[in-house]
């Protein structure tokens, strides 16, 4: 067994959520830190000053939680950057981009860092950079990433390159994943679709079902959804989700308009047949509705 290297922060149970958009909201974040991991906010391809502003008094006084970021929405609306290093954040983290220059302004305002990479030319890069903790995002991994190398490879690649805390990310969903990840060298997990069918999470009444029936023959990666939202997202970034009418039909040909009211109405309906429903590779272990405390207890095995 490896001997992982310390967190930069207390926690009884070594594992985060992933901040994962319109799934992981101030509720779950609170729930998961309250049962002894760290729980992180996220704000994904549609958030916002006014999203964060809702989320963050969901955080009961006393409960420190993390914040997640996505790089090109930060872009496009700067105040998002500001108002979470207000915050006052246990971790930021900003993904998906190239450039790491967000580390050195959280550093200013005392805030610890977590650079979400995919190969181990990013993880030398965020490492230059400073973070103080680098998620190793493996390919089996759902939602928005860029799918290039195994979990494990990728952890170890990222051991290599850096002596700081790594966090294995990538279809980690029962105790003994995480066991695993731990004896190779990590310092914990951040877990994602684990997450998605908590009692606390954004993620709707369909979208729980349809994950919980799932298994991870049901994932594929696409950008249909991305492009039917007008969202802008790079077009080397997909997102692993489950298959579906949506994706099927608009697999080859495309027509953003009516992509475009096709999943508004899948929305506004519930209507898992035409929703983007992130996934990874450990659905098939969603059984039930669980709170994230029963979750986080299961993932430490207790």
């Amino acid at each position: 067994m490896v001997t992982s290297r310390a967190l930069p922060f207390d926690v009884r149970i070594p594992i985060l959520n992933a901040p994962m958009g319109g799934v992981a909201g101030g509720a779950l974040a609170a729930a998961v830190s309250g049962a002894g991991g760290l729980g992180m906010i996220g704000m994904g391809s549609s958030g916002s000053v006014a999203s964060l502003q809702r989320q963050l008094p969901l955080v009961p006084n006393g409960v420190r939680v993390g914040i997640g970021l996505v790089d090109w929405v930060v872009r496009r609306e700067p105040g998002l950057l500001d108002l979470a290093l207000d915050a006052k954040p246990v971790l930021l983290s900003v993904s998906f981009g190239d450039d790491f220059g967000w580390i050195a302004r959280a550093h200013e305002r005392g805030v610890l860092t977590a650079a979400q990479i995919f190969d181990a030319e990013g993880a030398a890069r965020a490492h230059a950079a400073g973070a103080d903790v680098i998620v190793a995002r493996g390919r089996e991994a759902g939602g928005h990433g860029r799918h290039l190398v195994d979990r494990d490879e990728l952890l170890d690649a990222v051991l290599a390159a850096t002596a700081r805390p790594v966090l294995a990310a990538g279809a980690i969903a029962t105790a003994a994943d995480v066991r695993r990840v731990r004896e190779r060298g990590a310092s914990g997990a951040w877990v994602g679709t684990a997450f998605t069918a908590c009692r606390e999470a954004l993620s709707s009444p369909a979208q729980r079902r349809a994950l919980i029936e799932a298994g991870p023959e049901d994932t594929v990666l696409t950008s249909v959804f991305d492009r039917a939202a007008g969202y802008a997202w790079p077009a080397d970034i997909p997102e692993r989700v489950l298959a579906n009418d949506f994706t099927r039909r608009w697999s080859e040909e495309f027509d953003s308009e009516v992509a475009g009211r096709e999943l508004a109405a899948a929305n506004a309906a519930d209507d898992p047949r035409g929703m983007s429903i992130n996934a990874g590779l450990g659905v098939g272990e969603l059984r039930e509705e669980r709170s994230a405390a029963e979750v986080l207890a299961a993932l430490a095995g207790e």
